[in-house]
């Protein structure tokens, strides 16, 4: 036995049983995306992108907002949206994960709850795993 690189092809083909071993566990399947953002004179200054995972489990994946338009409401206006279309769609649940210097306190303020996190003091910074039920 030996540990060898894979190629894309081997890659593929593992991420594949993976999907195959999932779909016997998972009782339906859903599927889809929000992908939303904020224009202001032709600008995005705010975007976020989220995509259903599992079950009825969303994924945040990119939350931002451009530094001259963040403590203005702006990303509060995107998970609020967000949370709105989630539901619609028939989520339950959102997660996301942040860096202690991204947005922690924003998402605690938003009735998100952490589920996890660590500290890597080496390198310097904490991440965080949020919850919310909708």
């Amino acid at each position: 036995m030996k540990v060898v690189d894979l190629n894309e092809e081997q890659v593929n083909k593992i991420e594949n049983h993976l999907s195959e071993f999932d779909e016997k566990q998972i009782k339906y399947k859903m599927d889809g995306k929000i992908q939303i953002g904020i224009e202001v004179d032709g600008k995005i200054i705010a975007g976020l992108d989220a995509c259903i995972t599992a079950y009825r489990i969303l994924y945040v994946s990119t939350v931002f907002v451009e530094a001259e338009y963040r403590r203005k409401g702006y990303g509060t206006l995107l998970m609020k949206e967000m949370e709105v279309r989630a539901k619609d769609m028939g989520i339950n649940t959102i997660r996301l994960d942040t860096f202690g210097w991204q947005g922690k306190e924003f998402y605690e303020a938003l009735h998100y709850e952490i589920v996890g996190g660590y500290e890597n003091t080496t390198d310097g910074y904490a991440e965080y795993f949020f919850l919310k039920k909708i």
